[in-house]
């Protein structure tokens, strides 16, 4: 089993911060918002992408897979009373040449290998899609 461990604080009733081994993060814990920090929710999000990202790097070694880069679109959808997200949207793009059968083969394995994936995917509506990025103009 792996364990975490993250610590949080108010800094003032602008924001707070996360902290973890050597990093910090900026939150928005204010109530009228700020632009330059993620809210709670956004770092629901944020942590979905980060989950698929690092997924990614373990399986495209042992699938032999060609990925040039990777981008992940995420929306999320929150309902008021009872205050929660009741479903995520996403998109991944693949700058690649593989087979399409290939990106499902990828997709497949985020989807089944990804900590907060499904951990997400059992509380809450989670759907997506992959295809390959769109080429430079």
């Amino acid at each position: 089993m792996l364990e975490y461990r993250v610590s949080a604080r108010r800094i003032d009733s602008h924001g707070s911060e996360a902290m973890c081994q050597d990093a910090r993060i900026v939150l928005d814990t204010a109530l009228a918002g700020r632009a330059d920090a993620f809210n709670p929710a956004e770092m629901l999000l944020a942590s979905l992408a980060g989950c698929m990202l690092k997924s990614t790097e373990r399986v495209i070694p042992m699938l032999n897979f060609d990925l040039r880069g990777i981008e992940i679109a995420l929306h999320g959808i929150r309902q008021d009373v009872p205050p929660k997200m009741i479903r995520i949207d996403y998109e991944i793009r693949v700058d690649s040449d593989e087979s399409d059968q290939r990106l499902d083969l990828l997709h497949r394995n985020l989807q089944k290998f990804g900590t907060i994936y499904n951990t997400l995917a059992g509380a809450t509506e989670l759907a997506g899609t992959i295809r390959r990025s769109d080429p430079a103009p």
